[in-house]
């Protein structure tokens, strides 16, 4: 029986994996940490929440076993470079080092195609420094999910994902749309495999396969 921690679960991965968990017997306890309060908060599902989520992460005192990370934003929703790496990266690693903390073995966090902390591009090269921050952390189970353009029904629309969508959905291999059910369900489904070891980077073209069955 796992327990879990899982940061984001107020956006579009991290709903759906919230929802799926507490349907699924073998995690027992649930601590979901997020900057409001959850609309609905299911039974088997603790959350504490303040408007800086490190301090909502302060107060979780309780082990666990498995910590999903799903947050994510954008710079035109952010506001600002800084404000989108406080989001993307600094919340990251401060929800990674409260999972250290409790006593966590394996780390689970959406990523994105393209992460890379030498690319020219500013949300790709600050992708990639998160997961290099992570791995330098020297977890015993690192699974990093790399979504391509995510499908789904946000509160807030993106601009940019409205008109980009039907292009995305026509692309070959990683490039391809992927519904953000998928990636909760694939990431799921990698938490309560069998136990590995070191770094699994999963792309989107293989988030789809494992949510479909086919991996």
């Amino acid at each position: 029986m796992s327990h879990v921690l899982i940061t984001g679960a107020t956006g579009l991965v991290g709903g759906h994996l919230l929802r799926m968990m507490t349907l699924e017997p073998r995690i027992t306890q649930i601590t979901a940490a997020t900057r409001r309060p959850l609309q609905e908060v299911p039974d088997g599902v603790i959350n504490p929440h303040d408007p800086q989520l490190t301090d909502a992460l302060a107060t979780v005192t309780s082990p666990v076993d498995i910590v999903f990370c799903c947050l994510g934003t954008t710079r035109r929703e952010a506001g600002s470079k800084e404000t989108f790496v406080h989001a993307d990266y600094t919340l990251v690693v401060d929800t990674a080092l409260t999972g250290q903390r409790l006593g966590a073995r394996h780390m689970l966090v959406v990523s994105a195609i393209g992460a890379n902390a030498r690319s020219p591009f500013f949300y790709n090269r600050v992708k990639g420094e998160m997961e290099e921050a992570l791995i330098a952390q020297n977890w015993s189970h690192l699974t990093i999910a790399r979504p391509s353009m995510l499908l789904g029904d946000r509160e807030n629309r993106r601009l940019n994902e409205s008109l980009m969508a039907p292009l995305f959905a026509f692309l070959p291999g990683n490039w391809k749309s992927i519904d953000a059910r998928d990636v909760a369900k694939a990431m799921l489904i990698d938490a309560l495999s069998p136990a590995k070891q070191g770094l699994n980077i999963i792309t989107s073209a293989k988030l789809r396969e494992m949510a479909a069955g086919q991996a």
